[in-house]
C-alpha cells in the first residue's frame, strides 16, 4: 500500500514504514505529525484518485531527526573578465518515518 502526499509545495511517494526527507516543518524530534493533502491511495489493485484531495484520508508520520543537508557549491565564472563569485548552500530538511497510511 503506498500514497502520494503534498509538503512544501512537492509531492512525495510514501509507504509504512519508510523514511523520507521533506522540507523542513517546524516540529520536535518524536512528534507526530498527520497529513491530511493526500493525493493517491493504492493498495495494488484499488486505486483512489483525489480531486484534488482525498476527503478523510490520512497519512502519519514520527519525526526522526531535523538536520542540514550537504553543501551545494555554486560557482559563477566568467571567461577572460577576471570575474569569479563561489557561493555554497545548506538546505535545512525533516526526517519523517511513515506509520501508516490510514
Amino acid at each position: 500500500m503506498f500514497a502520494v502526499i503534498e509538503t512544501g509545495g512537492k509531492q512525495y511517494k510514501v509507504k509504512a514504514g519508510e523514511i523520507i526527507r521533506v522540507e523542513k516543518l517546524e516540529l520536535g524530534v518524536g512528534t507526530i505529525h498527520n497529513f491530511d493533502k493526500v493525493l493517491l491511495v493504492s493498495d495494488g489493485d484499488q486505486t483512489q484518485i483525489g480531486s484534488p484531495f482525498l476527503a478523510g484520508k490520512t497519512v502519519t508520520a514520527e519525526v526522526v531527526d531535523q538536520a542540514r543537508a550537504k553543501k551545494v557549491r555554486i560557482i559563477k565564472f566568467r571567461r577572460r573578465k577576471h570575474h569569479m563569485k563561489k557561493q555554497g548552500h545548506r538546505q535545512y530538511y525533516t526526517s519523517l518515518k511513515v506509520t501508516g497510511i490510514n
